[in-house]
């Protein structure tokens, strides 16, 4: 009950589309059974069972079955060599039971590998073909059946020959209703026609070529169509001659090696053109709804048993119905199974008032169906994909086109996959020069899949590495690497490596691979790295890693391979006094690793006899080589101290901006948090006093600056860019000189 519920709630948007998808599989199931060489009722049997059974048992919403256009040679050649139509219903049957069998056994699954440039450039072609195969029709000139949609045709014409046949051919009378009913699908585009929802433009260009054509016909002239310009379904004198259309398999064939032939290229083509619909339609569903493709294969094969066993074209789900179906505005299945039931309806009692619809007024809707499925700004958004995505789409379009759909489809699937081994070369790994306090390191990070194809561009490379480098390749995100891959690696480290001086670091690779691993140099600070580093050139580290920082470029490291190196001993190249504040953390704006720095954080980066103490060590003990004082805008404990906040422990730690806001003296009103302009001055000369009670208060330190061991930079973070400003020792002026200038 819930699904019934489900399916009605959407029939407001379901049935008028239902109504625009019968109109345009109505010629076309007629249109396909006659390229087929098959009688022309087995068309809208193929019709009736595509809308209702596999509409119901189908997993998508919008999907539309029917008899194929492509299958039409294979089907027209396999009636031909069988000479029974009854044999080769026999076939279908057989071909349905493969479908099924092959949606039970998942092979749906294949769909997932078909790229989207592709499926968009099958949407564009067919939009394409569809125009130019409605032309002839639009025209007045209907010898080419309805539904042929490949380039070289039956009559030995091409798509292109048959409009230039149709110039010298024109039917006035069908080249008006044409031109009418494009003018009410565009005209019902426009919002004053949104209240006519109920009341689809497709029925009203039907409606209106069958009332111009009266027209005509009243009048007389040569602007009246006559039979082979209309609709022609099959008429029945009654519910016994209706039911004696079908027909049934000859199933004395069932030993006939040829009919399981024949069986097996059907189950395999129409299953392709099923799930690359399928694919296709999930593409331009509104919502967005991922149709499951096994579940396809199962209901089409349930389908095309049914469709054999009583008399039936082989059924596919078709992409011009199906794109039809969603710029109707369809929201369910009930749209599909509708269309079915209406074919049936149809063909029982109504034949000869279908019979004069012209095909003029249907070819003006198919236009506008190919219109939407390949405008302009499709080509546009691919193009700015990039000529990856491009060149596979054009291609596609372009075979499509100028072959039939499942050869344009091997096509641009084939140079899809031309474009995806040539981006696979490019992208197996990732190459970058990176500067670590041990100077330039060349990082080469593996990606997930290393195969065979990615040999040449990995040699060519490693044999552009420069000598005398240091290098890290990396496999730490690497879940396969081909055998040939890891020869070339261990040949570079055992041999070209050690020849050329280069020293090498493997690292990540998986346990099957830990013949791999190799350290030739630690990336973690080491007490050699740490004694050639002057002060100047650990200011420009820690510059140069604040840059990273603020471009989001952060240098890679191996946290396994840095907490083993540094279990034993440490040597960080710089102590950094900073504020606690949780958007302050040194190691994170100066992108620096376990190891590098030694951080010492308190509110306010003041400085008391405990950070005195820990300075030392780090400096006089451990080897730092630069002392950082760092402030921040926005500081908490700087805006406390303006207002002369009073709590607690805290009272003890604000008085120690005291020199600090004595400093600053240009300020002579609203010397509080709330001006901004003051806060930032006191929390410059927060910086400043810092700095010099390094220097007074710490005879060791000082010392060592006196004798340049050691350098003493300040610093404010900006919380709003991420950049930090050094203030460097050699070019401060006094605190006093400062800021009464």
């Amino acid at each position: 009950m819930k699904t019934t519920d489900n399916l009605l709630s959407n029939i407001k948007n379901d049935f008028p589309a239902s109504i625009v998808v019968f109109l345009v599989a109505l010629p076309l199931c007629l249109g396909v059974a006659l390229a087929s060489g098959a009688p022309l009722f087995s068309g809208l049997i193929a019709g009736m069972v595509g809308g209702i059974v596999v509409g119901t048992l189908s997993g998508s919403q919008l999907s539309v079955s029917g008899p194929a256009a492509g299958l039409t040679a294979i089907v027209l050649s396999a009636i031909t060599s069988l000479g029974s139509y009854q044999l080769f219903l026999l076939a279908i049957t057989i071909a349905g039971a493969i479908q099924l069998i092959l949606g039970l056994l998942k092979a749906g699954a294949v769909a997932n590998y078909i790229p989207s440039n592709v499926i968009k450039g099958m949407l564009a072609a067919i939009g394409i073909i569809l125009i130019l195969k409605q032309v002839p029709h639009a025209l007045g000139y209907d010898k080419n059946a309805e539904g042929d949609l490949a380039f070289l045709q039956a009559d030995q014409k091409n798509t292109f020959t048959e409009i230039l046949a149709t110039m010298g051919q024109l039917h006035l009378g069908a080249t008006i209703i044409a031109a009418v009913s494009i003018g009410i699908l565009l005209l019902w585009e426009k919002p004053m026609f949104k209240k006519f929802k109920l009341f689809p433009a497709p029925l009203a260009v039907v409606l209106m070529g069958i009332f111009l054509n009266y027209i005509f016909k009243i009048n007389g002239g040569p602007l009246v169509l006559n039979d082979s310009h209309l609709v022609s379904i099959p008429v029945n004198n009654g519910l016994n001659d209706f039911i004696g259309q079908f027909s049934f398999p000859d199933f004395s064939g069932i030993a006939n090696k040829q009919v399981y032939m024949i069986a097996i290229t059907l189950a395999i083509v129409a299953s392709l053109e099923s799930l690359l619909s399928l694919e296709a339609v999930d593409k331009i569903d509104p919502e967005k709804r991922h149709s499951p493709t096994s579940r396809e294969l199962t209901a089409q094969g349930i389908g095309n048993i049914v469709s054999g066993l009583i008399g039936g074209l082989p059924i596919t789900s078709v992409i011009v119905r199906s794109s039809a179906n969603v710029q109707s505005g369809a929201k369910t299945k009930l749209s599909a199974i509708i269309h079915g039931t209406l074919l049936l309806l149809s063909a029982l009692f109504i034949p000869r008032l279908l019979n004069l619809i012209p095909l003029a007024a249907l070819a003006a809707i198919l236009i506008m169906t190919g219109y939407k499925l390949a405008k302009v700004k499709i080509f546009k958004d691919v193009f700015a994909a990039g000529w990856n995505q491009f060149i596979p789409f054009i291609i596609t379009v372009i075979a499509i086109v100028f072959t039939d759909l499942l050869m344009g489809i091997g096509i641009g699937l084939t140079m899809s996959v031309f474009y995806i081994l040539k981006n696979n070369l490019k992208n197996s790994y990732f190459f970058a020069k990176e500067r670590y306090h041990i100077g330039e390191v060349i990082r080469i990070e593996l990606s997930e899949e290393v195969s065979f194809l990615n040999k040449a561009a990995l040699i060519v490379t490693l044999e552009k590495i420069p000598e005398n480098s240091k290098v890290i390749i990396d496999a730490t995100y690497s879940f396969y690497i081909d055998h040939d891959i890891l020869e070339i690696i261990n040949e570079f480290k055992n041999n070209k490596a050690p020849s050329r001086n280069i020293e090498l670091n493997l690292l990540g690779f998986k346990d099957r691979y830990v013949q791999q691993n190799h350290v030739s140099f630690l990336s973690a600070p080491t007490e050699q790295t740490q004694s050639k580093l002057t002060p100047t050139e650990v200011l420009q580290i820690l510059k140069d890693g604040n840059r990273r920082f603020v471009k989001s470029n952060s240098l890679y490291r191996s946290n396994s391979h840095l907490v083993h190196e540094t279990a034993k001993a440490q040597y960080p190249h710089a102590v950094i006094l900073s504020c606690i504040d949780s958007r302050t953390s040194a190691e994170v704006i100066f992108d620096q690793g376990l190891g590098d720095i030694f951080s010492v954080r308190i509110a306010g980066n003041v400085v008391n006899d405990d950070i005195l103490g820990s300075m030392e060590f780090a400096c006089k003990v451990a080897g730092s080589k630069l002392i950082v004082i760092l402030g921040h805008t926005g500081c908490g404990a700087v805006k406390g101290a303006c207002d002369h906040v009073k709590m607690g422990n805290l009272t003890t730690l604000l008085e120690k901006f005291k020199p600090a806001l004595d400093a600053e003296i240009t300020t002579m009103e609203n010397r509080d948090s709330s001006n901004y302009v003051f806060v930032n001055n006191v929390t410059r000369l927060n910086v400043f006093t810092a700095m010099n009670k390094v220097k007074e208060a710490s005879p060791i330190l000082a010392e060592m600056l006196e004798k340049k061991q050691i350098g003493l930079v300040g610093g404010i973070y900006n919380i709003d860019s991420g950049e930090v400003t050094f203030y460097e020792e050699a070019l401060l002026p006094k605190v006093e000189e400062k800021f009464t200038a």
